[in-house]
């Protein structure tokens, strides 16, 4: 447990992933200087279900811009999951929010088997979609959970999963549903475009 300079935002940042932020509000201006004083590293509780409760710690890699106002642009690298155990609004003589964390354990160990389905219904999906990305063969689900049309508050189910498998299984889950839904979107679209158009039709042999 540690007290933890927290920023909640309506974003579910995954372990790993670069996050590029505008620092504007006074409140998160101040956050950020203290935080380049200190550890470089603040909260980001994601704000998705109407409450602070799980969320991303960050850690500042550098400060790209600094504008006359105070205002900054900083890119940040995501880290540990953690629980907010209490949140304080604001902090005691700060202007930003704050509270207890525990950081969460998280297991990354693949499931060879579901990494190989993992992998061929993501290349399967891009093919529908017509999407070229590299997909890599020790890819983890923190890496394609941006890329695959979660919602926001699918995310957010996904974050709070401790165990690789588990959350393999959950987007394998995800993209066997989507698939149908894709594949009949394309064809829609292909309905559309020939519509108004000359048609050539087998005839039915009656």
């Amino acid at each position: 447990m540690e007290f933890k300079p927290l920023f909640p935002l309506n974003i579910v940042a995954f372990p790993g992933e670069e996050l590029k932020l505008h620092i504007f509000e006074p409140r998160y201006i101040q956050l950020v200087n203290d935080a380049l004083l200190d550890s470089g590293k603040f909260g980001i509780p994601s704000y998705v279900t109407n409450k602070i409760d799980f969320g991303t710690e960050v850690e500042i890699k550098d400060v790209a811009k600094k504008y006359g106002d105070g205002r900054m642009d900083i890119e940040t690298r995501a880290g540990k999951i953690f629980k907010v155990l209490n949140f304080v609004s604001p902090i005691h003589g700060k202007l930003y929010s704050g509270g207890k964390i525990e950081y969460i354990e998280t297991d990354y160990t693949v499931d060879p088997t579901l990494q190989t389905e993992l992998i061929a219904l993501i290349r399967e999906m891009y093919s529908i979609l017509k999407v070229d990305f590299e997909i890599k063969p020790d890819l983890s689900v923190f890496d394609i959970a941006h890329k695959i049309g979660l919602s926001k508050e699918q995310e957010y189910e996904l974050l709070k999963i401790k165990r690789e498998d588990l959350r393999q299984a959950y987007i394998i889950n995800h993209i066997q549903k989507a698939i149908p839904l894709l594949r009949e979107i394309e064809r829609s679209k292909e309905i559309i475009k020939m519509n108004g158009q000359y048609k050539n039709f087998d005839p039915i042999d009656f």
